[in-house]
């Protein structure tokens, strides 16, 4: 008798925590959905005036439109691309209203190495970003071969001499193949709560029949006799 409270109670209080652990996942899945649906809505809004301090907390995603003159010097940030592989990320200073930003105009392949200028006015659409792409593993850029390993907007602006914002492009007036925009989107935010969800249910579940099994298994094994 003992021996099944034992197993009754190991089963249900590992079942509890697993099933704690399972809607813990669902809330998380539920509050993740709703940060999506507000960086959606803020991106795909409809574009505005460069403000004259974007702040990084307030205006993040804001979409903007801007004209004036890319400059011919460009940085190259390593990423990659499904089903296309390695490449960089494009990014170039724009004389805007008498100051510079920096622009990122978007991907070409790694082999890719004639990188088109633009004489005269040009105007974009895309959105303020600064990106957390930094720890202390990433590696320092080489500035030799002009290849960054994140967009450190700080360190970009103070190579390109610009002001520290970053326009990240979704649209042109101007033909920039072979560059081609890489838009700001929430494919990259991780989102797995469901699984984990799932994963943490099932496990409960499977604790539960252990636990039965253990308990109709202790029942049927013969009383020992003196």
């Amino acid at each position: 008798m003992r021996r099944n409270l034992f197993l009754l109670v190991i089963g249900v209080g590992g079942a509890a925590i697993l099933l704690w652990l399972g809607f813990w996942q669902v809330q998380r899945l539920e509050w993740k959905q709703g940060v999506i649906a507000d960086i959606n809505a803020r991106a795909d809004a409809a574009p505005v005036a460069l403000p004259a301090n974007p702040d990084p907390t307030s205006d993040i995603y804001l979409p903007v439109s801007v004209t004036g003159t890319l400059g011919a010097q460009y940085l190259r940030v390593l990423v990659s691309q499904k089903e296309i592989g390695a490449g960089y990320r494009i990014i170039s200073a724009m004389e805007v209203g008498g100051r510079r930003i920096l622009v990122d105009r978007g991907f070409v392949p790694v082999a890719q190495t004639d990188i088109p200028t633009h004489d005269g006015q040009v105007s974009l659409q895309g959105n303020l970003q600064w990106p957390q792409e930094t720890d202390s593993f990433t590696p320092e850029a080489d500035l030799a071969k002009n290849i960054w390993f994140a967009r450190d907007v700080d360190a970009m602006a103070a190579a390109l001499q610009t002001d520290p914002i970053l326009v990240v492009a979704k649209q042109t007036s101007f033909n920039d193949s072979p560059v081609s925009p890489l838009p700001v989107d929430t494919t990259a935010i991780p989102n797995d709560h469901l699984e984990y969800a799932i994963t943490w249910f099932s496990l409960a579940a499977i604790w539960m029949a252990m636990t039965l099994a253990f308990i109709l298994r202790a029942r049927r094994a013969p009383k020992s006799t003196s």
